[in-house]
């Protein structure tokens, strides 16, 4: 770490906290989504110790010095771009409306949101990967993740309160128990697609398995959850 920085602060471009001079700076905004989607697939393709600066800047469009104003060094771009990937997961719980509407058909379609998310971004795992190989280290500085894990629990907490409530759920349901049992049925599958694909002699990332899988973790995870007589798959 402490050689990384060193090579970092003897960049002529590494001046965290200078702003940028360049003549045409587009607005800062943009200039922040521009250099994240381009961290992203760097991040995902070569991981944080392959990844590479230049290649980043050249992807943004924008001149390296301004990714280290934005975010002062490689790493702290990495936490940014792990906290983007958190915020996406976030927000599909944020989409439903969990006062309203039969709980089942919230949580299935909670089901749902997450199974297609994975799939349209499956950088997602990789990233989530690379950052379980540095065991978590740079999410643990990051304050925006300790905002939104309490905010995410609550509404979980919520659907499963107003499932208990009604009858349609089974008593005594833990809200990160229940994340981990829907999610760990898409992660394992979708990262591991390619050893368990050639183990059973099936594709599991053709089109049509996926959509047949994609229903079996929504029964199983409903059939988990709902009584007997209240559930609706």
């Amino acid at each position: 770490m402490a050689k990384r920085s060193a090579r970092l602060e003897a960049d002529p471009a590494f001046r965290p906290h200078e702003a940028p001079r360049e003549g045409n700076v587009r607005n800062p905004e943009r200039a922040r989504r521009d250099i994240l989607a381009a961290a992203r697939q760097e991040f995902a393709a070569y991981g944080l110790a392959g990844a590479r600066v230049d290649r980043i800047a050249e992807k943004a469009g924008l001149n390296k010095r301004m990714l280290y104003y934005y975010f002062d060094s490689k790493s702290g771009l990495f936490t940014a771009v792990l906290e983007a990937v958190y915020a996406e997961l976030c927000d599909l719980a944020e989409q439903l409306d969990f006062e309203t509407g039969a709980p089942s058909l919230l949580l299935g379609r909670l089901v749902e949101l997450l199974f297609d998310h994975y799939d349209r971004h499956p950088d997602t795992i990789t990233l989530l990967n690379s950052e379980n190989l540095h065991g978590a280290r740079h999410l643990a500085a990051s304050p925006r993740l300790k905002q939104m894990s309490p905010a995410f629990r609550q509404r979980l907490a919520r659907l499963i309160a107003r499932g208990e409530a009604d009858g349609s759920f089974r008593p005594g349901i833990d809200p990160v128990d229940l994340y981990l049992s829907i999610v760990g049925q898409i992660y394992f599958v979708q990262s591991n697609a390619a050893t368990l694909s050639l183990f059973f002699g099936r594709d599991l990332t053709r089109r049509r398995v996926r959509t047949a899988w994609r229903r079996h973790v929504r029964e199983m995870t409903l059939r988990a959850v709902c009584r007997p007589e209240s559930l609706e798959v």
